[in-house]
């Protein structure tokens, strides 16, 4: 299969290194062209996937027209704020792409102005003739390039079915087990809200609350997380699957996390603009926090937990009296009670 990456972040770039290692015809385009440089003459994405050889096979092109020209998949690495501008550059190129197929996004968020889901965007900017999925899973992009274990959903529309299985086929391996789904808002939602939650379990851990209180909050997190999913078109139990509470898992505990990094920086006292400055990469999370706070607010959804880090994120709360006032709220029984 001949493989178009957009984006050459750490899950971009071992994306690609992944699918050039089962045999791909893989092309990585690098959003700035001396970034593509660096990688073609380094070998290697020193800013975001140190310490991993680039394969020899995969190519680095910042032109998107020689990228595109026989791509039958597109997958779009970047981040979600630049989803549609990535897109937009693929649209004024379709014409040379004439063997394009499908989609992929890796993005985990939501467009911050139309508040639009990343397969939403693609389909809006590339037109409904083309299979467009989602793929998410608990996937740390190092040890995905380094050929460790792991597993992530890939979720297409029942009507891309056969397009979806091909796809599945081709990029499933021994290392990387790709499991199909046709709940795409479910998939996408999950791969979203973990990031939001994370930041809150990585506030427990700053704040010094103990273990036990980052147990419960992840168990009431993962209800909150369900209770709104559903709300917005997911299935239940996709939330439960590797999108929702394994991905949810892995973020919260996983040193690399840059959620959980940036929510116990928070719980330690430190200012939430030197934080995202110092972040090496996007904190998804953080605008996912605004994005998905004013959601709720418009449709009247009660997310006490979401709202909680929207009033620590946006409006000064202090994460201390935030915890408070959460453990003061009515109690009741835990099933029915978020």
């Amino acid at each position: 299969m001949n493989i178009t990456v957009m984006g050459a972040g750490s899950w971009g770039t071992a994306f690609a290194q992944y699918a050039v290692g089962l045999g791909h015809t893989v092309v990585l385009v690098p959003r700035r062209l001396e970034q593509a440089l660096r990688l073609t003459s380094s070998g290697e994405n020193e800013e975001y996937l140190p310490g991993v050889r680039l394969d020899k096979s995969l190519q680095i092109i910042s032109e998107l027209r020689p990228a595109l020209m026989e791509a039958e998949l597109v997958v779009f690495a970047c981040p979600s704020k630049g989803l549609r501008t990535a897109c937009e550059g693929v649209r004024r190129e379709l014409e040379s792409a004439w063997q394009l197929k499908g989609a992929i996004t890796l993005c985990k968020g939501l467009d911050s102005e139309t508040l639009q889901y990343p397969a939403e965007v693609v389909e809006e900017v590339l037109g409904g003739s083309l299979c467009v999925g989602a793929l998410s899973g608990p996937n740390n992009a190092a040890e995905v390039a380094k050929g460790c274990l792991a597993a992530a959903v890939l979720a297409f529309p029942e009507a891309a079915k056969a397009f979806a299985q091909s796809v599945q086929e081709a990029l499933s391996s021994e290392t990387f087990r790709l499991y199909r789904s046709a709940d795409r808002r479910g998939v996408e939602l999950g791969g979203a809200l973990k990031n939001i939650y994370a930041i809150g379990a990585g506030l427990c851990q700053g704040l010094g609350l103990g273990d036990n209180a980052r147990a419960a909050f992840l168990t009431r997190a993962l209800g909150e997380m369900v209770k709104l999913g559903i709300q917005w078109g997911g299935q239940s139990q996709t939330f439960y699957g590797l999108s929702g509470l394994g991905d949810l898992m892995a973020t919260a505990y996983g040193p690399w996390s840059r959620n959980r990094s940036f929510g116990e920086a928070l719980g330690r006292g430190e200012a939430i603009e030197g934080v995202l400055g110092h972040a090496h990469g996007v904190v998804e999370g953080y605008g996912a926090v605004q994005a998905f706070f004013k959601k709720a607010q418009t449709e009247g959804l009660s997310a006490p937990i979401l709202s909680s880090l929207y009033q620590i994120l946006y409006a000064g709360e202090q994460p201390g009296r935030a915890v408070e006032l959460l453990m003061r709220r009515p109690v009741g029984v835990e099933h029915n009670n978020i």
